[in-house]
């Protein structure tokens, strides 16, 4: 499998912080939240950058903000 390409003098891992209310939004994107570990505002996790991790971050993009882990 190929590896995600990072950035140099990064980890290989995303610090992900919710910044936008899954309330009133649809039931896919208060799970993917979720699946990235965010249910409460301003929660911050660091996640491995995968392309799976980037595609759940691709579809909250408007509820989340992420910066590369230096």
């Amino acid at each position: 499998m190929a590896e995600a390409k990072t950035p140099a003098g990064t980890t290989g891992r995303l610090r992900v912080t919710q910044t936008g209310s899954p309330i009133g939004r649809k039931a896919n994107q208060r799970a993917t939240l979720i699946g990235l570990g965010l249910n409460r505002m301003h929660r911050t996790r660091e996640l491995e950058d995968t392309p799976a991790v980037r595609g759940m971050i691709e579809q909250v993009k408007h509820l989340v903000k992420w910066e590369p882990v230096a």
